[in-house]
């Protein structure tokens, strides 16, 4: 019998604070009522606030940031289409997976898992492409089965610099929220995220932001689409309605959530979660283990893929860390399987709360056979909040 809390470390779904929680449980209302804009059109001009854009336009569709990513496809692209892409997790293949399944000319570079999206080299590619063919770039800001964060930043000045017009397509799904992200001034055409990462709220939601260029494609774009038709969605969800059932709890619940980002501070949320990943990844570093990702400058500040020792299966640290001490570690995917396993550290979190998630992963490695020196990565993650505590941070500064 388990007894106690059930700790949760994967990159998501993510921990759902109680008050959001609270917040979904409500009897069902009516979708059409006169005043069902009063939440949803709140959420909107909010969720613009998440993305950083002041002119973009916010889309939430009932389902995952997968079918998000298919809505930013088929509503901007046509059949045939030339894209440019990098392949250096599970979820950027399956990214490109999903592009040349619908009809997309997909060239793709592929890039070693634990290195980011290939910057220079897009570069070099978008130069050689005088005659425009490529027509849109996809770039995974935060590749969850690695820890891997990419520079976007970079690739829209790779795109200025070769006076490129392709769309710019980013997928945000375990950055938005809790990495920094800035949708109007890296030039962001199409931004993708889930409600089950730092929004803080159960899966259910693909949220997606257009900007005006993107919309202004959709009018010409010839690629089948029904049910992510943009058109149908902007008709209605101008004063606040959908064309379709929404799911009304989980609007009640994103309410909520963004009420706490917003009195925290999104900037706060931001930095708060590169402290807390970084006490993680001091506790890996003290266990003399590696991280997946090649260099610091790729670090993920929302979840840390841990390399085991060779003589170790990842999956055995995973097993006896769920079976043994009720706690959930997040799997090697694909290539990684048995190799890695991964903590999340994004959404509702705090110092304990990683500490406790060093303390059993210690614990596990231990029940799988790695030599961990108990207390050490604890040890290691507890001097950087010390060091770094608000607290300490005033004290410094009175002085």
């Amino acid at each position: 019998m388990k007894t106690g809390l059930t700790h949760l470390f994967i990159p998501g779904p993510t921990n759902i604070p109680e008050p959001v929680r609270q917040a979904m449980n409500v009897p069902m209302q009516d979708m059409r009522a006169p005043d069902f804009g009063d939440l949803t059109l709140g959420l909107f001009r909010d969720l613009k606030r998440v993305f950083r854009t002041e002119t973009g336009t916010v889309f939430l569709f009932p389902g995952s940031g997968t079918g998000a990513w298919e809505a930013a496809i088929t509503n901007t692209l046509n059949p045939g289409d030339k894209v440019l892409m990098s392949r250096f997790g599970q979820f950027s293949h399956l990214w490109v997976e999903m592009a040349e399944r619908l009809g997309l000319d997909v060239e793709v570079i592929d890039v070693p898992w634990g290195a980011g999206c290939p910057v220079k080299e897009y570069a070099r590619r978008l130069g050689a492409d005088r005659k425009g063919e490529i027509k849109a770039v996809f770039v995974t800001h935060n590749e969850t089965a690695t820890g891997v964060t990419s520079d976007v930043a970079g690739v829209r000045q790779a795109l200025d610099e070769s006076y490129h017009d392709a769309l710019l397509f980013v997928d945000g799904v375990s950055s938005i929220a809790s990495i920094d992200f800035r949708m109007d001034e890296w030039g962001v055409d199409l931004a993708v995220t889930g409600s089950q990462k730092g929004l803080m709220l159960p899966a259910g939601l693909g949220v997606l932001a257009v900007s005006e260029k993107a919309m202004a494609a959709s009018k010409t774009a010839t690629m089948r689409r029904a049910y992510f038709e943009f058109s149908d969605m902007v008709t209605l969800n101008a004063t606040g309605y959908f064309p379709y059932t929404p799911p009304t709890q989980l609007f009640h619940g994103l309410r909520r959530s963004l009420d706490r980002i917003f009195a925290e501070g999104l900037d706060n949320v931001i930095a708060r979660h590169r402290r807390l990943a970084e006490g993680v990844r001091r506790g890996v570093q003290a266990w003399g283990l590696n991280l997946v990702a090649e260099a610091p400058v790729f670090y993920s500040d929302t979840v840390s893929a841990i390399r085991v020792p060779a003589d170790v299966d990842a999956r055995e640290v995973i097993r006896i860390g769920y079976e043994h001490y009720n706690i959930s570690f997040g799997s090697g995917l694909a290539q990684l399987a048995g190799k890695v396993f991964r903590i999340g550290h994004l959404g509702d979190l705090n110092e304990g709360m990683c500490l406790t998630a060093l303390s059993l992963a210690e614990l596990s490695l231990a029940g799988a056979g790695a030599k961990v020196a108990f207390g050490s990565g604890v040890a290691a993650a507890q001097a950087w909040y010390a060091e770094t505590a608000p607290a300490a941070r005033m004290n410094i500064a009175a002085e």
